[in-house]
Parts: structure tokens; C-alpha cells; sequence
């Protein structure tokens, strides 16, 4: 019997488009007044990085990447980019640090056509919510089960479609794994 993790290769090597919604790594303790500029624990930084090695051995590394502007979110996306190189297109946006669900949406439909795998990095609980919004009911129940319990620290979900994000819509997505860092362990 083939792994889990064979098997999510197999599913995204078949599928035209891949959406990654990733939540930032372990941030800091938030202080009085700036939850922005929290940076990355040592923790995060190492669960950005086993995340960009875990991602690159499943050939997942994002054609187009959008991360929301906040310290922690760019911190972890600067860790990943060491181990992905200068081959994704980066855009930094501050609406999806605080304009909820509706900044994904936005995002997705800014995604250009020849973008194979995307990316976007961002925060709890917008990440979860839009992956959720995102799936077909055909989803794996096991993955939609843990979206509604929320993504944990450098939780990526993983999403494919047969046409690009920008034209799929809601529920036009099927949801095939949520991946941590202990996936990659």
C-alpha cells in the first residue's frame, strides 16, 4: 500500500492547478498594540524551513507566492524562499493581514493562468475559513475535518483544481491534505 504522502503526489502530479494556503510559523508572544510587527520564534524559523524542505521533496515549490505583509508572515516566507531559490514571483500585500476571507478571494482572482502552484501565506483563522470555502463537498472528510479545527503554527493546506483559482470558485477546489512540519518528520 502506497503512503499517504505517495499518494498526495500522485493526486498532485495529475492535477492542473495547486493552491497552497499556508499560516505563518510560531510568532512571538504579541505585545500591547503591535500584533504586526511580532517576528518568528527560533521555533518558526525552524518550522519555515522544514516546511520549504518538506514542500520542495513533494515538487510543490509555489510558481507565485502572495504573503500578507505582517513581520512574522514575510519572516517565514524569507526562511522558505532560502530553500526555494529566486523561482517564484513574490507580492507582498498588507489586505491579508487584516481584510479576512474576502483578501484570499481577492488574491485568487489576480492569479495568473500559467501559475501552476500558488501559494499564500497568511493568517489563522482566514487561512482555514478560505480553504474551507474553497473545497468540494468530494474533499477528503479527514482534511475537512482538521480545516474546521483551525491550521496549527506553518500548517499548509493543500488544494488542486482542473482550472485556475482565479475561474474555480467556491467549493470548486478539492481539499487533499493538510501538511505540519511533524508531516515531514
Amino acid at each position: 500500500m502506497a503512503s499517504p504522502m505517495k499518494k498526495l503526489v500522485k493526486k498532485v502530479r495529475h492535477s492542473k492547478y495547486v493552491l497552497l494556503l499556508m499560516r505563518h510559523a510560531k510568532a512571538e508572544a504579541p505585545e500591547m498594540g503591535d500584533d504586526w510587527g511580532r517576528g518568528l520564534t527560533d521555533k518558526g524559523l525552524k518550522q519555515a524551513k522544514i516546511m520549504a524542505k518538506g514542500l520542495e521533496s513533494l515538487k510543490l515549490v509555489p510558481d507565485y507566492i502572495v504573503c500578507s505583509s505582517a513581520n512574522r508572515t514575510e519572516q517565514t516566507l524569507q526562511k522558505m524562499l532560502k530553500r526555494f531559490g529566486d523561482a517564484p514571483v513574490v507580492v507582498s500585500r498588507k489586505n491579508l493581514y487584516d481584510g479576512g476571507m474576502q483578501s484570499v478571494m481577492d488574491e485568487l482572482q489576480a492569479v495568473r493562468a500559467d501559475a501552476r502552484v500558488t501559494m499564500i501565506v497568511g493568517h489563522e483563522p482566514t487561512m482555514s475559513m478560505a480553504a474551507q470555502w474553497l473545497s468540494s463537498p468530494d474533499s477528503d472528510p479527514d482534511v475537512l475535518g482538521a480545516m474546521r479545527l483551525g491550521l496549527a503554527n506553518a500548517s499548509v493546506v493543500v488544494l488542486v483544481a482542473d482550472r485556475p483559482f482565479s475561474t474555480c470558485g467556491l467549493r470548486g477546489a478539492t481539499a487533499l491534505a493538510v501538511l505540519t512540519p511533524k508531516s515531514f518528520e
